[in-house]
């Protein structure tokens, strides 16, 4: 009977070490991010509350995070709280605050054993203040690791960080009326300046759209959409995604081989 579970447990192993092992690290995309989605749906499948779908949510980012790390990354970015979740039923943002708040907590310190430096994008000072401090100790004890960096997209916009962007350039060159604004002194003035832009955008739970979600940096990214719910989504699918990014050609508008 015990060895059921075992054999199963050892088949899961095996078949994501058979993944990782396909991995051309050479070939890693130095950036991923990711829409997580999918939450509600997983519990109201299961006729469980919205809470308990978040809860095992917050499990994937886990094993998502130390994946990541552990291959190699420079950097993953995860749509945790948009600007738009805030007309969602306060009982409901309550908790993801709480979970917020309690997945810090928990994991803090393996983050921080692993040289991974966390990164908020967007404007987390309008969270409430509670949870407010446990960022500011996350950001302040990671502050000079040098792994990967883990950027948590919270109360955050992608529009709302152009405009931002645009008025730190104004504001930075007020005594300059022909100021010529250029890609790259946008890209110096966004959240995520100094880091490469995604080369992977991963979204779960099958919807088709960007949501708002880093429009400037993922200009060229790849895109890779599963039907999976979040709560389901495990190394198995971050490595399958990487695997499909690994063959696919990239152009940026170029040609690709023979000139097609």
């Amino acid at each position: 009977m015990s060895s059921l579970p075992m054999t199963a447990v050892r088949t899961a192993v095996e078949a994501k070490e058979d993944l990782r092992a396909q991995i051309d690290a050479a070939r890693l995309p130095k950036h991923i991010a990711i829409i997580m989605d999918g939450n509600g749906r997983w519990a109201r499948q299961r006729f469980l509350p919205r809470i308990a779908g978040h809860r095992m949510g917050a499990r994937t980012v886990h094993e998502v995070v130390e994946t990541s790390a552990r291959l190699g990354l420079q950097a993953l970015s995860l749509y945790a709280f948009s600007a738009e979740n805030w007309k969602r039923p306060k009982t409901e943002i309550d908790t993801l605050m709480e979970l917020l708040r309690e997945y810090i907590k928990k994991e803090l310190e393996e983050i921080h054993r692993n040289n991974i430096r966390i990164q908020i994008l967007g404007h987390y000072e309008l969270l409430p203040a509670w949870v407010q401090e446990d960022i500011e100790q996350a950001i302040r004890v990671t502050g000079k690791n040098t792994g990967m960096v883990l950027n948590v997209a919270l109360n955050y916009s992608a529009r709302t960080e152009l405009a931002d962007a645009f008025q730190s350039i104004l504001k930075s060159n007020q005594q300059n009326r022909n100021l010529e604004i250029t890609e790259q002194m946008i890209a110096e003035h966004l959240y995520t300046k100094g880091l490469p832009d995604p080369d992977l955008l991963i979204r779960t739970s099958g919807e088709m759209r960007v949501s708002n979600f880093l429009l400037w940096q993922i200009a060229y990214a790849e895109i890779w959409v599963t039907d999976t719910y979040w709560p389901d989504f495990t190394a198995r699918h971050l490595m399958q995604a990487i695997l499909d990014f690994q063959k696919r050609e990239r152009r940026y508008g170029g040609l690709g081989r023979g000139g097609v």
